[in-house]
C-alpha cells in the first residue's frame, strides 16, 4: 500500500498544522448553516485562540443572542447549540468574531436592492446576504498577528458579485498574511472556489483537495484510507 505526495501533503497541513500550529492559530468558518459545521466548530474550539464565524450561520447565532435578523436564514433549532458554542468559546478564552455589519438584500437574487446596515437594523422582509465592511476591517485586524490560519466556509453569497466582497476580502488579507510568513490552510470546495476566484490560490500555504475529507481531518476523525495504509 502506498500514498502519493499529495495525501502526504494533505496530512502535514491538516494534521500537522493543526495538531502543534503556530500561534496566534485561528479559524474562519463560514457557509450557511450552523449544523452543517457543527463538529468543525467544537473541534476549532478546543484548539484555537480566534474563531471567526461568517456566512449565513451568523445569523443562528446573532438571533440566539437576541439580534432581530429580518428574513435572514436561521437554523431555529439550533439556538440553543449557538448559545452553547459561545459558552464553550469563553470558557477556553477563544476569541469570538460575529458580523457587527451586514450586505443586506430585499431578495435573494443577483440583481436585488442591497445596501449596508448595522445587524440590529436589518429591515423588515430584508436578508443578510455578506459581511459589511466593518466586520470585514475587524477580522483583518484580528488576524493581522496571526501564525496558522485555517479557512472553511466563504462570508456570504459570494458567487453572486454583490456579496463576495466579504470574501474577497478575507481572501487578500490571507494571501497578505502568507507573504508575511503566516501559514495558510484553505480547506472544502467554497472556500477553495472563492480563492481560486478571487486569483489568490497560489498566494496561500496549502490548498486542501480533499473536499469533505478535509473537514473530518479537522475534526479530528480517523479516515479509513489513512487508517488502512498506517496498518498495510
Amino acid at each position: 500500500s502506498v500514498a502519493g505526495f499529495l495525501l502526504q501533503k494533505e496530512l502535514d497541513y491538516l494534521q500537522g498544522a493543526v495538531d502543534v500550529p503556530k500561534r496566534p492559530f485561528a479559524a474562519i468558518v463560514g457557509g450557511s448553516k450552523v449544523s452543517s459545521k457543527i463538529s468543525v466548530i467544537e473541534a476549532m474550539l478546543n484548539k484555537v485562540d480566534k474563531l471567526i464565524l461568517g456566512g449565513g450561520m451568523v445569523f443562528t447565532f446573532l438571533k440566539a443572542r437576541g439580534v432581530p435578523v429580518g428574513a435572514s436564514l436561521v437554523e431555529n433549532d439550533q439556538l440553543d447549540l449557538a448559545r452553547r458554542l459561545e459558552k464553550i468559546a469563553k470558557s477556553k478564552g477563544v476569541e469570538l468574531f460575529l458580523a457587527t455589519d451586514v450586505v443586506v438584500a430585499d431578495e435573494f437574487a443577483a440583481n436585488a436592492q442591497t445596501k449596508v446596515v448595522n445587524i440590529g437594523d436589518i429591515p423588515y422582509g430584508w436578508m443578510g446576504l455578506d459581511i459589511g465592511p466593518k466586520t470585514l476591517d475587524t477580522i483583518v485586524a484580528g488576524l493581522s498577528d496571526c501564525q496558522t490560519v485555517i479557512w472553511n466556509g466563504p462570508m456570504g453569497v459570494f458567487e453572486m458579485d454583490a456579496f463576495a466582497k466579504g470574501t474577497i476580502g478575507v481572501a487578500n488579507a490571507l494571501a497578505d498574511l502568507t507573504s508575511n510568513g503566516c501559514t495558510t490552510i484553505i480547506g472544502g470546495g467554497d472556500s477553495v472556489a472563492a480563492v481560486e476566484k478571487a486569483g489568490l490560490a497560489s498566494k496561500m500555504s496549502h490548498i486542501s483537495t480533499g473536499g469533505g475529507a478535509s473537514l473530518e481531518l479537522l475534526e479530528g476523525k480517523v479516515l479509513p484510507g489513512v487508517s488502512a495504509l498506517d496498518k498495510a
